[in-house]
């Protein structure tokens, strides 16, 4: 039972690496608009370990970020964005067969939520713009990427899933 916990904390620990890095090195980025597929080690984290653990492996992925290659200044709202977007990866995707319409789903959800919503708001907030001229980008940016995040993460659970799962649970056979 240790074994699997220490287990289970290494992966989480190597989602939180990979978001990070995939955030802070392989993005194109202004200051309304980011593009960065660190969604994908969020939602694999948020298929097997669920909601609150995607969550607080996300928040803690903004904060380590932001401490160790900052690029603006702190904005928690940013860190509760994060988290929430985990979480509703989790409530839609674990415990649940990863099909391409639940994907789409959760894919819409966080981004109508987290990235059209919440994060517009902070940016409005933090650089004092309108609301209109910031939501314009980001939805322009997200309308393209709804599909695009939606097939990337079904077909990539489709292709480590079942190996991933396996190796989280020995006792599994075909």
């Amino acid at each position: 039972m240790k074994h699997n916990k220490i287990r289970n904390i290494l992966l989480l620990g190597l989602f939180v690496a990979l978001e990070v890095i995939l955030t802070r090195f392989f993005s194109v980025e202004n200051q309304f608009v980011r593009i960065t597929f660190s969604f994908i080690p969020l939602a694999v984290s948020a298929i097997l370990f669920g909601p609150v653990m995607a969550g607080i492996a996300a928040a803690v992925a903004d904060v380590l970020g932001m401490i160790i290659f900052p690029k603006a200044a702190f904005f928690p709202g940013f860190t509760l964005t994060a988290f929430l977007t985990g979480f509703l990866y989790g409530v839609f995707l674990y415990k649940k067969e990863v099909t391409i319409i639940r994907t789409f789903f959760a894919v819409l959800a966080v981004t109508v939520i987290c990235s059209l919503t919440l994060n517009t708001i902070w940016l409005v907030i933090m650089y004092n713009k309108g609301a209109i001229a910031v939501l314009t980008a980001r939805l322009i940016k997200d309308a393209i990427f709804i599909p695009i995040q939606t097939v990337t993460i079904y077909f990539t659970w489709k292709l480590i899933g079942n190996a991933v799962t396996k190796s989280l649970n020995p006792g599994i056979s075909d």
